[in-house]
């Protein structure tokens, strides 16, 4: 998982507030119920110490959050009289929570994220396509793409010497067209950093498609024949297997890591254990980190506020590394911080998927002496 949707969290300052709220509106009162639960949440927060204009924010936030239908949650991060980050959630919280603290408490966010695939999805027919693509933490992308040819693009009978140069022009046509629909799909998929391109539709147009992306996205293309473009369409089936394509990859992307973890554990070569861990991100060399999400972990670190990389669980090793005020936070919150913050990524696996020392290990990007010697 990439957390560099997170940066914009960890580059600011606190004190942070978190807001974990179910802001499902389903009935008559909904907007009343949604208030009455944020209100619960604000007289914690102000117990806790938050300021009345970072209160006042998040109070905007959730006020003027436009309506969407089914259930679904909230997550607001603010400080210093601005809602710095408001995500939708795709299911309410499994219960609402507020958070005031050196460090905005994100890992409700990062569980319910899940491993990210970013992806582009084309719906084609042989005038062109309809395109939709998702970075990890980004906006939806869509783009309606029109061929450049226009005519002929049906094969009728025409009768006559004519006949083969017809049907062979309209070939051409298609061709044309899913020349402009690859153009666009990899444009999309660079845009995006794209694992996989899902294409769906007219049957004919993805294997024309198919044949015109350059092979590297070849080799990255699910082909479905799932959807049409036609007004009122069904896409529910293609929906499906983007959501199918993309889980696919999130469980090999894990399995992996798991693979690289174990083969350096057996080597000698593998971070293991909080303390361990911490000590490799400091240095930089830890590329994925493997973590048991517990939800009644009481483990605090140490951080230098000025520094995601400065991370400890000694505030000492932080004082003579020239730390002046060294900050005892939530392990979760500074381990996501400086994952983020060294380019690492995170794999969140459940209690009994792989043995890890205290529910954390790390796969080194690379091994040394001290490693080694470690």
């Amino acid at each position: 998982m990439n957390l560099d949707f997170l940066r914009p969290l960890f580059d600011q300052p606190g004190p942070w507030v978190s807001v974990y709220l179910d802001a499902t509106r389903a009935s008559e009162n909904a907007d009343h119920e949604v208030n009455l639960r944020w209100r619960g949440l604000r007289e914690l927060l102000e117990q806790q110490g938050a300021e009345a204009i970072t209160l006042d924010a998040v109070q905007r936030a959730v006020d003027e959050h436009p309506y969407q239908p089914g259930r679904y949650g909230l997550a607001i991060f603010a400080r210093a009289g601005e809602a710095v980050l408001v995500e939708t959630l795709s299911a309410p919280p499994p219960a609402d929570e507020a958070h005031l603290g050196s460090l905005p408490h994100a890992m409700p966010l990062v569980a319910q994220r899940g491993e990210e695939v970013p992806y582009v999805r084309v719906l084609a027919d042989r005038t062109g396509a309809d395109l939709d693509a998702l970075s990890v933490g980004g906006a939806p992308r869509h783009r309606t793409v029109t061929g450049s040819a226009k005519f002929p693009l049906r094969k009728v009978q025409v009768g006559g010497w004519s006949h083969r140069h017809y049907q062979q022009a309209v070939e051409e046509s298609w061709k044309h067209n899913a020349d402009d629909v690859a153009a666009a799909a990899v444009q999309l998929a660079e845009t995006v950093g794209a694992e996989v391109i899902v294409a769906g539709g007219d049957v004919r147009a993805v294997q024309t498609l198919a044949g015109r992306l350059p092979k590297r996205w070849q080799e990255r293309l699910v082909q479905t024949d799932a959807g049409a473009r036609h007004a009122g369409a069904d896409e529910e089936a293609l929906d499906d297997v983007t959501i199918q394509a993309v889980a696919d990859i999130a469980d090999r992307t894990t399995r992996e890591a798991i693979d690289r973890y174990q083969a350096q554990r057996g080597s000698g070569q593998a971070s293991t254990g909080l303390t361990d861990v911490v000590t490799y991100l400091q240095r930089g060399q830890i590329d994925t980190v493997l973590l048991v999400n517990d939800l009644s972990s009481t483990d605090t670190l140490w951080i230098d506020p000025g520094d995601p990389t400065l991370v400890s669980v000694d505030d000492h090793v932080l004082r003579e590394a020239g730390v002046q005020n060294p900050q005892k936070v939530r392990a979760d919150a500074a381990l996501l911080r400086a994952i983020a913050g060294t380019g690492a990524h995170l794999v969140l696996l459940g209690p009994d998927e792989v043995p890890l020392d205290h529910g954390i290990g790390g796969v080194l990007r690379y091994a040394d002496a001290s490693s080694a010697a470690d």
